[in-house]
């Protein structure tokens, strides 16, 4: 059993880089998407399918993944599925056909999915007294992935063609090796005995509503960064932007994000979890408006802007649901940073359909406004010392529902006088 006061840095550390793994050659796909519309002369609705279906299988059975990844400990899970995605998601290059394409980013997408519940899940394990931080450090890990993936794959395809994508995998079968001698074996946490609807009946508890509220507003955000990632890419290469140009584009939306999540993070662990989305959530809504109106090089600036606060909250909505359902941290990790995230991203489908019938642009500017909306369910999040009374045992599960409750109904709760 880990202290929980203490952090182990070097399994952090490890964790945090089988996140990088995987997510860095899952990265490739969006900045090739322009490459793949000439290549296969695909449309909007096509470019959508491409960008939803891999969020579906690499998010949204991410619960069912952590189902049976806990009733089978096993470090399968955790290595196997970063494997997948370095092998299947190199292939894209010599794909013959759409179908063909499809059946790959499919397949690499799978593999994502079967690592994120148990990878996220094991540090609160190892974090100790800053789970914040860690998580923040953790999804830093896959944030990073997105921003120097497109960088490098864009950099290769330009330099050595398309074709020579199934070269990129020596990397990752390289680290293979060191990551299973360091990444510990995962532990359960007690719900193998359960079925997939009892296991996320028992890891939400009494802490389902506030649950359900962070998840509608982890999905309304995915929706909106996921759009922007997939289709500002097309949009600026129809007007003529290399290909560097787009890894440069996607890249810093990412690297905004990676940046954003460290501060988030520190700063939830001082000041609590809402303000900070506040800030982000709204100040997000002005930066879209730019990113798609500026001309020129303002682009650079506006799309890491845009991804500094549009992706600044992804890790404390999976953070904030954990210290509210410890006992389940794989299964809320993976309805947080797979269910939402994948649902959000499964509807860049209804982007692309609107694109072709209108345009790229003016679907993003009503997306935009969606960040404001999640301001009135921010407010019925629980308060920050809520969460520190639930986690350190001063307040009762039945304390918390009552409080709970009352965010929801607008009513405040007075403590019984003796």
């Amino acid at each position: 059993m880990e202290d929980s006061k203490t952090t182990n840095i070097r399994v952090i550390i490890a964790l945090t880089f089988v996140h990088f793994l995987g997510d860095f050659y899952s990265s490739f796909i969006n900045p090739l998407i322009p490459v793949f519309v000439n290549k296969f002369s695909l449309t909007l609705t096509q470019v959508g399918l491409i960008a939803g279906l891999s969020r579906f299988l690499a998010f949204i059975v991410q619960p069912s993944v952590g189902y049976v990844a806990d009733r089978y400990r096993t470090g399968f899970f955790v290595l196997g599925g970063p494997l997948l995605a370095i092998i299947f998601i190199s292939l894209v290059g010599i794909a013959p056909s759409f179908a063909f394409l499809i059946i790959f980013i499919s397949l690499g997408s799978i593999g994502s999915s079967m690592f994120h519940p148990t990878v996220a899940g094991m540090i609160y394990t190892y974090a100790g007294r800053r789970f914040g931080l860690c998580m923040s450090i953790f999804n830093m890990g896959g944030t990073l992935a997105f921003a120097v993936g497109p960088l490098f794959i864009t950099f290769f395809v330009s330099t050595y063609r398309l074709e020579a994508s199934p070269y990129i995998m020596l990397f990752g079968l390289a680290a293979m090796p060191l990551l299973i001698k360091v990444v510990p074996h995962p532990k359960g946490e007690g719900l193998k005995s359960h079925g997939l609807i009892k296991s996320i009946r028992e890891a939400l508890g009494s802490a389902w509503k506030s649950i359900v509220v962070i998840w509608v507003v982890m999905v309304l955000r995915a929706f909106v960064s996921q759009s922007c990632l997939v289709f500002v890419p097309v949009l600026y290469a129809k007007k003529g932007y290399t290909l560097t140009s787009i890894g440069w584009i996607v890249s810093l939306f990412v690297v905004g994000g990676v940046i954003s999540g460290l501060i988030a993070g520190n700063l939830s662990d001082k000041i609590g979890y809402k303000p900070v989305f506040y800030f982000s959530h709204t100040l997000a809504v002005p930066c879209i408006y730019l990113l798609l109106f500026l001309p020129g090089n303002w682009i650079y600036l506006t799309t890491f802007l845009t991804g500094f606060f549009i992706l600044a909250t992804m890790p404390l909505g999976v953070a904030m649901a954990q210290e509210l359902a410890p006992r389940g941290r794989s299964m809320v990790s993976s309805l947080m940073m797979g269910l939402a995230f994948g649902t959000g991203g499964m509807m860049t489908v209804i982007t692309g359909k609107m694109a072709d019938i209108f345009s790229i642009r003016e679907v993003l500017c009503v997306l935009a406004i969606i960040p404001l909306f999640t301001i009135v369910l921010i407010y019925l999040f629980p308060e920050k010392s809520v969460i520190t009374r639930l986690k350190t045992g001063r307040l009762s599960e039945n304390g918390f529902v009552a409080r709970s409750s009352a965010n929801f109904e607008g009513k405040a709760t007075r403590p019984k006088r003796p």
